[in-house]
């Protein structure tokens, strides 16, 4: 699908990544003729941070193209994402423009972060087809998107193109200034400045105060599961009657702010300066997406909070590989955390490099979401791995599988990991078709072994490995 954005800043920017990674063709318009400068700088990052955010394959990236105004911007494209700065004039301008050129049946989001649909939809052609998609800093890491809009069929459309690349849709049901999470953001930032103006913490102690505590927990549980655990076996109501008295206590000035004075900016100002200590932004941005990045796949093995938002991402991507006419073939990197005291990738990582390729050849042969739902899977029963070369950090690898033979349960797979065409290793597998319902190996349904043949017969052309039913022993006679 092609995409009309209009806004290229930090948000727009961010929203540019994000879809053209995920394969869609993206036109922009913005003023700013620093625009493809920034955005350009800004898609290096999100490669940077989708090469070590997941192993499925992502497919082909999208075109980016530059729009002269927002109605060439909205003229043949399948959705439109404003994300112009929050002025409401402006936007009803761009909205407008847009929608008298985008076909009536087209959705159209703003990433406004606290201003009405009701107030954006003045002056739009079919201005039932606008909806709130305001998405999070950065756009192409963060999952979170909140959709505001009257019609539930425009929320719906919007959140399934949202789904598909990786994020969470999370509707607002009622329009509410700031909507949901900015209007708990908006409490913290009150209190926060509150304490630096008054002298009571830096900006880095009040930053230390959330990335040290409260916000290691709030990306697993949020707040209300939390305080409901804080609450012992007993739960909420025990911990309301404990702690519930203190929101009576003079503490909070969330219903003022201190006066923006000139002293209190320089301060503020002085103090993030010496907080970033010499780092540009585009290298803070880098250090944060690293660290989101290690976050979201932490999540993503207990599936908690966005970690199982990224765990069904990355299932739809794999379930979207193509099947090649020689061989199952995806690219990955080989990240520091996969490195030894040598200085090479564990063998450790070559095993996950080849989970990652049965995991495409199943996403290949029909094994989805609804499947795996089902109680039907396939599980890895037998391994014998090669290693031949070595892979060192930031080495770029090629993982090809190659389908040796099937039957009703059983498929017999080799995996070849290589590097500039240097063979670094190989991994032989047999994986066994269960039914996770019952605990026991069953046979595959026909939809799934009639794929299966498929392969067989498309990888029967390709050369029989040289070690494919290789063991482990010493030469005949070797000494014991």
């Amino acid at each position: 699908m092609k995409i009309g954005l209009i806004g290229g800043g930090v948000i727009g920017g961010g929203w540019a990544a994000r879809f053209l990674l995920n394969g869609h063709d993206v036109v922009m318009y913005d003023p700013d003729p620093q625009a493809p400068r920034k955005i350009d700088e800004m898609l290096e990052n999100a490669r940077h941070a989708y090469s070590r955010l997941t192993y499925a394959p992502l497919p082909a990236e999208g075109t980016l193209t530059y729009a002269a105004t927002p109605e060439e911007a909205a003229d043949g494209v399948g959705f439109v994402q404003e994300s112009a700065p929050e002025r409401i004039e402006l936007k009803r301008e761009l909205l407008g423009a847009a929608s008298r050129v985008a076909p009536a049946d087209v959705v159209i989001a703003s990433s406004t972060s606290g201003l009405l649909p009701s107030m954006l939809r003045e002056g739009m052609t079919h201005p039932e087809r606008l909806t709130v998609g305001h998405p999070f800093n950065p756009v192409y890491l963060l999952p979170l998107v909140e959709l505001c809009s009257p019609s539930p069929e425009t929320v719906e459309r919007a959140a399934a193109l949202y789904r598909s690349i990786g994020m969470h849709p999370l509707v607002v049901r009622q329009e509410i200034d700031g909507f949901i999470s900015d209007r708990l953001l908006e409490a913290l930032w009150r209190e926060a400045l509150w304490l630096v103006n008054d002298g009571v913490a830096t900006v880095e102690e009040v930053d230390d105060a959330i990335r040290y505590g409260p916000g290691l927990r709030w990306s697993s549980m949020g707040t209300f599961l939390l305080y409901r655990i804080a609450g012992g076996e007993a739960g909420m109501r025990h911990f309301m009657a404990q702690f519930g008295p203190a929101l009576q206590w003079p503490w909070t000035k969330l219903t003022d702010v201190p006066e923006l004075t000139e002293e209190l900016l320089a301060k503020l100002a002085h103090q993030s300066d010496a907080q970033a200590g010499g780092r540009s932004v585009r290298e803070l941005e880098r250090e944060r997406d690293d660290a989101l990045v290690a976050v979201l796949q932490a999540l993503r093995g207990a599936r908690v909070g966005a970690g199982g938002t990224l765990a069904d991402y990355e299932r739809t991507l794999l379930e979207q590989a193509t099947v090649q006419s020689d061989a199952l073939r995806w690219e990955t990197s080989v990240l520091p955390e996969w490195v030894d005291y040598n200085g090479h990738a564990t063998e450790s990582s070559y095993l996950l490099m080849t989970s990652h390729a049965a995991d495409e050849l199943l996403g290949a042969i029909g094994i989805d979401a609804e499947y795996l739902r089902s109680g039907g899977s396939y599980y890895t029963v037998e391994t014998h791995i090669c290693h031949l070369d070595e892979a060192k950090a930031g080495d770029r690898l090629v993982v090809t599988t190659q389908v040796l033979g099937a039957d009703e349960k059983r498929i017999h797979i080799f995996v070849r990991i290589a590097r500039d065409g240097t063979l670094l290793a190989t991994t032989e597998q047999m994986l066994l078709h269960v039914d996770t319902n019952a605990g026991r190996a069953t046979a595959a349904p026909p939809h799934v072994l009639e794929r299966v043949q498929a392969l067989v017969e498309v990888h029967s052309s390709l050369p029989w490995p040289e070690r494919a039913g290789r063991r482990i022993g010493l030469p005949s006679g070797a000494p014991s």
